[in-house]
């Protein structure tokens, strides 16, 4: 028992540490691009490539990123098509994947279930060695990629057409930006669960965005922020069997309102020190 908990800490540490270093990144880009909800689509898309897995007797991750990678060059291919109603394209995949994972669900009742709710939810015991090797080659795809391509991804953000008259591949970069975000997504969805993936992607850069407004130092500050709120929901999460995700969750939230009440109360009392002094 001692040593599996050990185990447990060691590889939830590790998780934890390199998701920490992503999250910051994808989320801030994501919000930049006002493609939050891109993060929930992939999400719901993914339980797809997790029905296949489980219908074809495959190890659900490998059908999972194999089906987020497809959908992901599919949402870029649609929000060009509707580049004025870039929102219909996260819809029409995001009902789609959903009905494929269900149809697909249908067809396989035996275990499915089980199965799936782990995905749905998150499971503490699937943290295992082959997720965190994973981890640690996705990290250093996405670091190295930044450093490399940071200045042309930080044009493309804040105005995509200045960056494709410059020459940018702009849709080259978008969509191996959506496909390393659904990769993100595919690999870390069975520890924090489907439902509320998204959540850990998008809140540690909500809450950096209230720390900074500086590019890098708002991903600076969303990693500790992220470490914060996996390392304590993880724990949390295994003590008292509530569901990762939604654990995770609820502890970034707290923190988020703790930072508005705190910057408001702040700002409340530099202005009656003003007042006093006048």
């Amino acid at each position: 028992m001692e040593m599996f908990f050990y185990g447990f800490m060691q590889r939830a540490f590790q998780a934890s540490l390199l998701i920490s270093l992503i999250a910051p990144l994808l989320g801030l880009l994501l919000i930049l691009r006002r493609q939050s909800l891109m993060a929930d689509t992939l999400a719901h898309v993914s339980l797809a490539g997790v029905a296949l897995g489980l219908l074809l007797s495959i190890n659900p991750t490998w059908t999972n990123i194999f089906m987020v990678m497809v959908i992901a060059i599919v949402l870029e291919y649609l929000r060009m098509l509707y580049r004025s109603y870039s929102e219909v394209s996260i819809a029409i995949l995001m009902s789609a994947g959903m009905a494929l994972a269900l149809f697909l669900m249908s067809l396989n009742q035996g275990g499915t279930t089980l199965n799936i709710n782990q995905f749905l939810f998150g499971s503490i015991v699937t943290i295992s060695s082959q997720q965190v090797w994973m981890l640690v080659a996705l990290a250093s795809i996405i670091l190295i990629l930044y450093a490399l391509l940071r200045k042309a991804m930080y044009v493309m953000v804040f105005d995509e057409e200045t960056a494709f008259t410059a020459g940018l591949p702009v849709k080259t970069m978008s969509i191996m930006f959506n496909v390393l975000t659904g990769v993100t997504i595919a690999i870390i969805m069975p520890i924090v669960g489907a439902l509320l993936v998204s959540a850990i992607l998008i809140l540690p850069a909500a809450i950096s965005m209230r720390l900074s407004k500086r590019f890098s130092s708002t991903i600076l500050l969303g990693i500790p922020v992220a470490l914060t709120g996996m390392l304590s929901g993880l724990f949390t999460s295994y003590e008292y069997g509530t569901p990762p995700g939604a654990t995770i969750t609820l502890i970034l939230i707290a923190i988020l309102g703790f930072v508005i009440v705190f910057q408001r109360a702040l700002r409340l009392f530099r202005s009656s020190r003003h007042s006093l002094r006048r």
